[in-house]
């Protein structure tokens, strides 16, 4: 059976309120970053997670460690959701997360900028040498 942990945190990122919707299961740990516009409300974030749910990319899997499926006392899940309330918004693995998200994007885009510049070079290349043709004809 696998287990798996969700968390959404919204916070407000100037000028934006960022939703940072985390996952932690048997393969991973894993962060996708989705941006509101004006403060949303509950059921906005929930709306927009069910919408949306496809087209969400989430950060690489980071190894996670294995989570304890546990009982806890109310009262102890009250103080955790009062200290996560009044602690910093993000997560240092999350950023981690995030970090190496753009990373690898930043990689697809080079690779794909350099291809597109190879292919531009090589169509100006053959472009040149029928201009070259093109003058010897003639003679």
């Amino acid at each position: 059976m696998e287990l798996g942990r969700c968390r959404i945190t919204v916070y407000f990122e100037d000028p934006f309120w960022v939703g940072l919707y985390e996952r932690s299961s048997e393969d991973g740990y894993e962060v996708c970053k989705i941006t509101f516009g004006a403060e949303p409300k509950d059921y906005e974030v929930y709306a927009a997670l069910l919408e949306h749910w496809r087209e969400l990319t989430f950060s690489p899997a980071l190894p996670a460690e294995r989570a304890e499926v546990r009982r806890q006392s109310a009262k102890r899940v009250r103080r955790e959701v009062k200290r996560q309330l009044s602690g910093p918004p993000v997560g240092t693995k999350a950023q981690q997360a995030l970090k190496l998200q753009r990373e690898e994007g930043k990689e697809a885009r080079k690779a794909m900028g350099r291809e597109a510049k190879e292919t531009e070079e090589r169509r100006k290349f053959e472009l040149r040498q029928e201009k070259k043709k093109e003058k010897h004809r003639g003679h």
